[in-house]
Formats: C-alpha cells, structure tokens, sequence
C-alpha cells in the first residue's frame, strides 16, 4: 500500500484531523468536555501494535525471523499463563524500550508511518473505527492510550484522524533515544492515571467520557470513565462488563477471532526480548540504511 504522508499529531490541544459528518451536513459545534479513548491492541486493531511494527523491521532486515516468531511465543504464553507478576514487570519496565537505543526519533516515526500503512492499516477494526469517528462526528476529541510507544500510537492516531495518543514514553537526548523509560509503562493503573489527567490539562468531564478496551488489565481506565465500553473482551473482562451493566461489542467472527493471535498484554516490553539481539547484531554488521 502506498504511503500517505500525514503530519503526526504531538499536541494532544490540535484541531481534530480527518473527522468529518457524512454528507454536506455543517460539522457540530464543539464538545469540549466530553471525550473518548481507546485502547489500541485488539481493541482498534487486531493484534498487537508493537508485534506489526516489529515484522516491518523485520520485513526490512532490522531483525530476524526467529526474533520475530519468539517474541509471538512470549506473547502468547504471557497471555495464557497470565504471568504479569511485580517481578515480570520489573524486568519488563528495564528492558522495555532498549531495541531502540541510539535510534532517531525522526527515523522511528517514518518507519512507523510506513509499516503502519502496509501491516496495521488492513488490520483497523471497521466497527472500532466507526465507533471512534461517531464520537468524532459529535464533536467530541478521541485519544488511543497504549502501552505501545507513544511515537507509534501518533501515528495510528494522526493516520486515523484521531486527536491525539497517550503511551509509553521512552526518553530523547539530542534527538535520538536512550533504551530508558521516561516514568512507567502505560500499562495498567498507569492508564487510568494518564486519562484524569488528561481529563484535567484538557477540562473534561470523565463522568461524559467514553473508555474502550478488550482487556481487563485496563479496568481501571473503564471504570474511570462515565461510560466503559468493553470490545472484543477477553473473558475477564467480559465477565466484568456483564456484573457493571457495560456495553459490550465484538467484531470478531468464527474462526477470524480465533486467527487474532498476536496479544498486546505488556507488549512494550515483551518485544524487547525479541528484537534487541537482532537490532544489536544489524548495528554491528552495518549501520542503519535509513
């Protein structure tokens, strides 16, 4: 697929890009304390975010194969065997954002743009998205919150016509990142936090807010919400939605839910197992053709 070049959005007060009313109909006047946000992995998108962008590097010899079908493992048994302990997340907060070490942020948001178009674009829920753009043709602002980079999760947002994303954010030095962790993993009761105080820098009203979410590792950005919205849910969380009387909404079907493999639980950090050997090995042999 061809890239679209579209500005990425870094300021989450910037005009709304991309939503527009059907047909000739005049745009609503601003909604400026009601809002929406978004999960990403399996919620806007089938898999995980962090999991396509590491197979375009992959797909342009940043990292191997095997790096690649080893972090899907990880993924995976992650997910099943529910093994999100302190501990884990320890080391997964240490090693969350090392694959990128020395990196250009110029250089990580092209290719994120480019790898968005050709591995994430296909793979947007249609149902995710249209529900996204009613709030948008409501006049209301939409962010995506993500443990994913949050370099990653502005462009998903700036390709969809979204407001803007939170995520997990990796610290710069002259231009170029560290592999060190600006705070937490956006993760969690990481996200809830992040979201009220959005809420507040912005004047929103969480009591009119919508949240939406697959897992039930984000029951505390649902709950923090006037309304929480539980889509494609894993079981935890559906059982949740059923006890608080939320909203629930799959698009998945048949044997395509099943084919949805690639998790998101920690995926920041799980893909650093995956690709630092690779990454590590490419910047000896050669240095990046960028």
């Amino acid at each position: 697929m061809a890239s679209r070049k579209v500005p990425v959005n870094t300021d989450t007060r910037s005009h709304i890009s991309g939503g527009s009313s059907a047909g000739d109909a005049p745009a609503p006047p601003p909604d400026r304390a009601a809002a929406a946000f978004f999960d990403v992995d399996n919620t806007m998108m089938q898999g995980a975010s962090i999991y396509w962008f590491a197979r375009g590097l992959a797909a342009r010899n940043y990292v191997t194969t095997s790096d690649l079908l080893r972090f899907a493992w990880q993924q995976l048994r992650f997910r099943v065997l529910a093994t999100e302990h302190v501990g884990d997340m320890s080391q997964i907060k240490e090693a969350a954002l090392a694959f990128v070490e020395g990196w250009q942020v110029n250089d990580v948001e092209r290719l994120a743009e480019e790898i968005f178009d050709e591995l994430m674009a296909p793979r947007i829920w249609a149902g995710a998205r249209q529900l996204a753009q009613g709030h948008l043709d409501a006049g209301q602002r939409v962010w995506l919150v993500s443990a994913a980079p949050v370099e990653i999760g502005r462009v998903i947002a700036a390709r969809l016509g979204l407001t803007g994303a939170i995520g997990t954010v990796a610290e710069v030095v002259n231009g170029a990142y560290t592999g060190r962790l600006v705070g937490d993993l956006m993760h969690g009761p990481a996200k809830a936090e992040a979201v009220t105080r959005l809420a507040a820098a912005e004047g929103l009203d969480l009591s009119r807010c919508t949240a939406y979410s697959d897992s039930s590792n984000d029951l505390p950005m649902l709950a923090a919400a006037g309304r929480g919205v539980a889509v494609n849910p894993d079981a935890a969380l559906a059982r949740e939605a059923r006890r608080r009387g939320w909203e629930v909404r799959d698009f998945r079907t048949g044997r395509r839910a099943v084919k949805i493999a690639v998790p998101s639980t920690a995926a920041v950090g799980l893909v650093a197992g995956a690709v630092t050997a690779g990454l590590a090995r490419h910047r000896r042999r050669s240095s990046l053709r960028m």
